[in-house]
């Protein structure tokens, strides 16, 4: 049989971990709970940086004149930034993956999460 023709019975499997265990405790007293609907990014070349905040649209000016009927055109949104995350890229590599599988996971389980906003809009109002 030639080297790589191996059986199921004769593959190799991954090795056992020979260094010492290591458990983690986490410290959660400064724990700090933040909601973001919206969130900016930016980077240097060391480090990934993330901002978490609030959209909240401003409300819109009833209209003063008949002709400034178009209150859409005037709509604005404002990103009030709450809380700033800084990561080395490891670190968002990581945080990358996982998010893609809770992703991935939610959506097996509750069907697809639609980013578009159009298409979650149900019925009319």
């Amino acid at each position: 049989m030639a080297k790589n023709d191996q059986t199921p019975a004769e593959t190799p499997q991954a090795p056992e971990p020979t260094g010492p265990t290591i458990r983690i405790r986490m410290d959660e007293r400064d724990l700090k709970t933040s909601y973001a609907n919206g969130f900016r990014t930016s980077a240097t070349a060391d480090e990934v940086i993330l901002d978490f905040g609030l959209n909240m649209p401003v409300p819109a000016k009833p209209p003063s004149q008949p002709d400034q009927a178009d209150v859409q055109a005037d709509r604005e949104i404002i990103f009030h930034v709450t809380d700033r995350v800084i990561l080395n890229y490891y670190s968002a590599k990581r945080l990358a993956l996982t998010l893609g599988q809770l992703v991935r996971r939610h959506e097996e389980r509750f069907g697809e999460v639609e980013l578009d906003e159009s298409k979650r809009v149900r019925g009319g109002s």
